[in-house]
């Protein structure tokens, strides 16, 4: 069988998968699925052309991660052929622990394991299956291959997922200030002393990136608009497993109905193989199928936020910079449950308080290391003369408030 395949991408072109392996793995049932799970989730209400996949995605890293490897190679740095497959198929499995809707999901149904933790699971299964052939992908993926440099191009300030999620998100988002000098800054990567470092005369690109993942939070990721949506999915979730967990019948499909009807922990997923199974099952099409079935459920709550996430009718949203005061939420509830004739208990679902952060740049967890001309190494808001920069690493925190539209927030 041909597995030299070449696939054209909207951002980059044609694409040459560069092993065969890489092949396999692509056509492996649990990376198929991730054609049905949306890079952005509900972002696509707000901006229509956002309505990528996770599994281009992973392509479009794959592509960049390979184009980062044949500069760093024409450098001088020492990678041989087995590392960069290696590193090209950690870059690939790196999202294929995401569930439907990503983030929601891992506020509802499924408990105290993170996506990446579920990616190395099915990284580890594979790797049974294809006789240890992922192995030092593993090492790489897990940070204990003695090159580091390798896990920053997977998972870093400047790993090839950010390079690739920024400039794919605002290409199919038309957000034009997301635009990133990605192939600028690939040819300023280099290695010192093992770590990944920027030649100083990329730091303008890099000073571009910073400013520009931000932008690309507040206005697509943490858009107020997408905040309330994920809200409302989170709440149908919560009140479908409510409902389930006390008996009620509920449409699903059966892998949705595993996670809806029982307490799934994270140690169910390290202990128990047909979990993982499971939750390899679902995808974005199970969770609209079910909630666009829900919609004429009986329960009141249940069936009017449905409606309202099928059809666009939106909680209102209100954000601030400081906590709302307890007073207004007390009076806002209060309208809530008289509006919608529901309890204590029930009112949570119609009205939420939460809050959010947008960090660009965090030197406390991983830094951005720019190589000067002196051969010093610099983290980037001290090599950097640009104000902003340093501000930049600072996280700002929003609160919001959520209300169904038949309640004013003013």
């Amino acid at each position: 069988m041909n597995k030299k395949k070449i696939i054209n991408d909207p951002v980059y072109g044609f694409i040459a998968l560069p092993s065969e392996i890489i092949f396999d793995i692509i056509e492996h049932p649990w990376f198929q699925r991730l054609r049905r799970i949306q890079q952005l989730g509900l972002s696509g209400l707000v901006y229509p052309g956002a309505q990528h996949s996770r599994f281009q995605h992973a392509i479009g890293a794959v592509h960049l991660m390979n184009a980062s490897l044949e500069v760093l190679r024409s450098k001088g740095i020492s990678i041989t052929d087995a590392e960069a497959e290696a590193v090209m198929i950690a870059i690939l499995m790196h999202d294929i622990g995401h569930g439907p809707f990503s983030h929601t999901l891992e506020q509802t149904i499924v408990n105290g394991i993170h996506h990446e933790e579920l990616s190395l699971l099915f990284m580890e299964r594979m790797n049974q299956k294809m006789n240890g052939k992922l192995s030092l992908a593993i090492k790489i993926f897990t940070d204990k291959y003695h090159k580091k440099f390798l896990h920053q191009l997977v998972s870093g300030q400047l790993d090839m997922d950010r390079l690739d999620y920024l400039n794919r998100d605002s290409f199919f988002s038309g957000v034009a200030e997301g635009v990133i000098g990605y192939d600028r800054i690939i040819k300023m990567l280099t290695v010192h002393k093992g770590e990944l470092v920027v030649e100083a005369k990329g730091i303008y690109s890099i000073e571009k990136f910073i400013v520009s993942r931000r932008l690309m939070y507040w206005q697509v990721y943490l858009h107020k608009t997408v905040l309330s949506a994920e809200q409302m999915l989170v709440q149908i979730l919560r009140r479908a497993r409510e409902l389930c967990m006390s008996g009620n019948e509920l449409f699903s499909s059966p892998a949705l109905k595993y996670f809806l009807s029982g307490k799934i922990l994270r140690k169910d997923f390290l202990s128990k193989e047909n979990v993982l199974v499971q939750f390899a099952s679902i995808d974005d099409v199970d969770v609209i199928g079910a909630i666009k079935v829900w919609q004429s459920h009986p329960d009141k709550i249940l069936s009017f936020l449905s409606k309202c996430l099928v059809n666009r009718k939106l909680f209102r949203i209100e954000l601030q910079e400081t906590p709302f005061d307890s007073k207004k939420i007390e009076k806002i509830k209060n309208q809530v449950m008289n509006k919608f004739q529901v309890n204590e208990t029930e009112v949570k679902h119609l009205m939420f308080v939460e809050s959010t952060s947008n960090n660009a740049y965090d030197p406390k967890i991983d830094q951005i290391k720019i190589l000067m001309k002196d051969g010093k190494v610099k983290d980037i808001t001290r090599a950097s003369d640009q104000l902003n920069i340093s501000l930049l690493a600072e996280p700002v925190v929003k609160y919001y408030l959520c209300v169904p539209r038949e309640i004013k927030l003013k």
